[in-house]
């Protein structure tokens, strides 16, 4: 027999959202340069607050940077939903801070501008979560001239439990796909009441920008309980995942958005559960049911109080994102360096 051949490699890029490591408290510099060490191809900035300022001189700075280094940098925000109750005034109206964001894309080198609507405690507010989207919509369609001009795409994520798959879909096409793609992401696609697989087949097409996470889902007395976990030690065929999304996401980076160790419940066999969730289809909320009967109960974690307890939270984070970057790189073949 002939000596084997090592496995094709899917050429995907590899990074990671900032947020993973969040109790770090870094900014940009610091970031990239973490990045740098980490050997990751590419790092989602997914708050404005990274920066020292908003200026061009130090945007020009960070990229120069991440440039010198190798690393791609993707830029994000928070709520640009006006309706949303995580929408913040800070950087202004709905559209002066997404027309920052996009602003900011373009200085660091960004070809997105990955955003969200909110979370699924919209969902039962007045309008439903149809007239978020429209809100969404109306803002997108606002700043469209800026965002061609600039040559920077939105990238609406859903982001957790707003809007499932296809209410994504709706909203991408009624805003327009030439210039609104989406940031796909697998963990809070549980938080949505979806199997990430079937996320990863719905929103793959329009995916720009990602925030890649593991996993598991068990049953509740009163439904599923759901609680994320570092890559590898969920339930997601991230085999599977891969190699699906080599065919659907081409040139879309693989980054990854760690949040383990907290658990929550979505209590479906209550009757009052299922008022702000109508349009659910049945068939595929079925593959999230099979999930959870698939699962088994993981203990969360809880970090000490005061001091002691911000330094643990700040060891858990690093460790969560750097063994699931190994596992990615190792078992799953992710990243060009």
């Amino acid at each position: 027999m002939g000596a084997k051949t090592k496995s094709r490699r899917p050429g995907i890029k590899l990074g990671f959202d900032n947020f993973a490591i969040r109790a770090m408290e870094w900014k940009a510099p610091q970031l990239v340069d973490y990045a740098a060490a980490q050997k990751v191809d590419t790092i989602l900035l997914s708050d404005l607050d990274v920066y020292e300022d908003h200026g061009e001189a130090h945007l020009r700075e960070v990229k120069a940077r991440a440039d010198g280094l190798g690393i791609e940098i993707q830029q994000g925000t928070g709520s640009i939903c006006p309706t949303s109750d995580m929408f913040n005034t800070k950087h202004g109206s709905a559209e002066e801070h997404l027309k920052l964001t996009i602003r900011v894309a373009r200085a660091v080198g960004s070809k997105v501008a990955r955003c969200f609507m909110g979370r699924g405690e919209d969902r039962p507010r007045e309008g439903g979560i149809e007239g978020h989207i429209a809100q969404c919509v109306r803002v997108f369609k606002a700043v469209k001239s800026y965002a061609v001009d600039l040559g920077v795409k939105i990238a609406i994520e859903n982001h957790a439990g707003d809007m499932q798959s296809w209410e994504i879909v709706s909203l991408i096409e009624q805003a327009g796909r030439d210039y609104v793609g989406c940031t796909m992401d697998s963990g809070n696609a549980v938080w949505a009441l979806e199997d990430p697989l079937h996320n990863l087949e719905v929103l793959g097409p329009y995916a720009v920008c990602t925030g890649i996470r593991d996993s598991a889902v068990w049953e509740s007395p009163d439904g599923a309980m759901v609680q994320w976990t570092a890559m590898g030690e969920g339930q997601v065929d991230f085999r599977a995942y891969v190699r699906r999304f080599a065919e659907l996401c081409p040139g879309t980076p693989f980054q990854l958005e760690i949040i383990s160790g907290v658990a929550r419940e979505f209590a479906f066999l209550k009757p009052e559960f299922w008022k702000p969730w109508t349009k659910v289809r049945s068939h595929e909320f079925a593959k999230f049911v099979r999930m959870s009967r698939e699962g088994k109960p993981r203990k969360p974690f809880k970090a000490p109080p005061g001091a002691a307890g911000r330094k643990a939270e700040r060891k858990y984070q690093v460790s969560e994102l750097e063994k699931s970057i190994k596992y990615c790189r190792g078992v799953l073949g992710l990243g060009l360096k």
